[in-house]
């Protein structure tokens, strides 16, 4: 840094602490009536104990999940906004290619009654649905978990099976390999046909390509996002006869032109 770049840092450091100052000296001119903002305690990855997360540099983790303490999360595996996925009294391991999605939770069991150890373990390529809970079970590869479902600690959903949405599976219960179960308590309901195991690989797919797009909308920097705003609201399709009334021309980039069959309305006006 040089001797410019040293004179604007500090000139900005004393602006801010200038502010700071008279925040201060108006929250006491307020007395007992003045409001102090807090700071948001939230972080995406959070150390407890003596263990912290362990996330692939291409997994994809939303801002507003929380993973903490002894989690595992795999390459391409996406956790997305509002889950919980919390390592304390045990771990929780994530495999790759799987997606857990908004607002699911995935916790641990120390033991259960018969002193066995209850950690969460999700393989490779698992599809978790909106609101899940998972709690001290595991779920092997590429099965698939709807979404509002519970299951309860031991809980061991086999390779291709499905639990459907909003399904309670009881404790030590195992989902047998291409099998769908359902309902409260969940119960064997049918069969998975080919096409249905073939789809649970497929939205695992889905869900780790969509997770790049998320990825890079998240990494933008405030310029970038202020800059982008600024082009959608330039170039936002406008009435055209209202704009002729008020005497505005608009001139439209040439890549942000549809074709006429993609706005029909467009495509009718020109016939008449």
């Amino acid at each position: 840094m040089g001797t410019l770049g040293r004179a604007v840092y500090t000139l900005g450091f004393w602006v801010r602490e200038t502010g700071q100052a008279m925040d201060r000296l108006g929250c006491r001119l307020q007395g007992n009536y003045y409001f102090q903002e807090q700071l948001s305690r939230h972080r995406t990855l959070m150390n407890l104990f003596d263990k912290s997360p362990v996330v692939d540099k291409d997994a994809f983790v939303a801002p507003s999940a929380s993973v903490i303490g002894d989690v595992q999360v795999g390459r391409g595996s996406s956790v997305w906004y509002g889950c919980v996925l919390r390592g304390d009294v045990n771990s929780v391991i994530v495999g790759s290619g799987t997606n857990i999605q908004d607002n699911s939770l995935v916790h641990v069991a120390k033991s259960n009654l018969s002193g066995k150890v209850l950690p969460t373990i999700i393989g490779d390529n698992v599809t978790i649905g909106h609101s899940a809970v998972i709690h001290g079970c595991t779920i092997e590869d590429e099965a698939f978990v709807g979404m509002g479902a519970t299951l309860l600690d031991g809980v061991v959903v086999e390779k291709n099976a499905m639990v459907a949405a909003g399904a309670l599976v009881r404790q030590n219960t195992r989902v047998p390999v291409g099998e769908i179960w359902a309902g409260n308590p969940a119960k064997f309901l049918r069969k998975l046909t080919d096409e249905e195991i073939a789809f649970i690989s497929q939205s695992a797919t889905n869900y780790t390509n969509l997770a790049k797009v998320h990825a890079a909308e998240n990494a933008k920097s405030f310029d970038e996002i202020e800059f982008e705003k600024m082009l959608r609201k330039k170039f936002a399709r406008r009435d055209e006869e209202y704009d002729s009334m008020l005497g505005v021309v608009r001139e439209t980039p040439p890549e942000l032109v549809l074709p006429d069959n993609i706005l029909p309305d467009k495509s009718q006006k020109t016939a008449q």
